[in-house]
């Protein structure tokens, strides 16, 4: 109940880490509203949300078009009245990102991920924050994974890209937190029940001439519990992060690594 009568907006909703964060919020009683570059798969995630006695809405949001991303945080202000929660799940397909040597890799596709995850990120941020600064709380929210931190080989241009959504997470924090907005990060190793993990272990497992079992059991002999954490973990705590009782943490990535990262 930690999130009771809040408004929370999800982008990349119908992904796998969206819907398990959506899923999440909607037990811990926030009201959502979904979005994606389409509606369709976006819906099933809304209506199991319903169907379980939540409140959720789905709508189509092309969350790197200025234009979409304020027309719809203008539509849920004049629906809820504020927005109380951001949380930025948008994601881009990785298969032909990683797997590659830096020395063999082409310049627009080590530049494609950069550009793409911190663009989305500073505009859906600064457009959600032009809304909370009004209202004098709020709280904004984007996972990385732990490459963002880890020199991990075949990553391409992802590993900078989610080193630069961890710059912006501290900076916009730095700006924002004396209007009352905390701006917080995930950092999460590989969560093996996401679609897209088990594609890129595929890859990387390729690249190292092993098994897609053989590539898992390495990366979590990693961490202290020697194994890796799910998509519904991860999600908890971001309902917690996302909560007022998570308010003295701000300008922060919150490890959840199982110890693959030792703070």
């Amino acid at each position: 109940m930690m999130l009771r009568n809040k408004i929370a907006v999800i982008y990349g909703a119908a992904g796998a880490v969206g819907s398990a964060v959506a899923h999440a919020f909607a037990r811990a009683r926030a009201k959502l509203f979904l979005t994606g570059r389409r509606r369709a798969p976006a819906e099933p995630v809304a209506k199991e949300i319903i169907a379980a006695g939540g409140a959720a809405d789905a709508s189509k949001v092309d969350a790197l078009n200025e234009e979409a991303v304020d027309s719809h945080l203008h539509s849920v202000i004049e629906r809820a009245g504020r927005v109380d929660v951001s949380f930025n799940a948008v994601g881009i397909p990785n298969t032909t990102l990683q797997g590659v040597a830096l020395v063999d890799l082409a310049a627009e596709q080590f530049s494609l991920p950069i550009a793409t995850y911190a663009n989305v990120y500073f505009l859906i941020a600064r457009l959600a924050a032009r809304r909370m600064v009004a209202q004098r709380s709020g709280v904004i929210m984007t996972l990385t994974p732990i490459r963002s931190r880890a020199g991990i080989p075949r990553l391409g241009g992802y590993a900078p890209a989610m080193s630069a959504v961890e710059g912006l997470t501290r900076g916009l924090s730095a700006e924002l937190a004396n209007h009352g907005i905390g701006v917080v990060g995930l950092r999460a190793d590989r969560m093996p029940d996401s679609g897209t993990i088990k594609e890129v272990f595929g890859i990387h497992a390729i690249a190292r001439g092993m098994t897609r079992d053989q590539f898992h059991d390495l990366v979590a002999g990693k961490n202290h519990r020697r194994r890796l954490a799910t998509l519904a973990k991860m999600a908890d705590v971001a309902a917690f992060m996302a909560s007022d009782a998570a308010s003295a943490m701000k300008g922060t990535t919150v490890n959840l690594s199982m110890g693959a990262l030792e703070d």
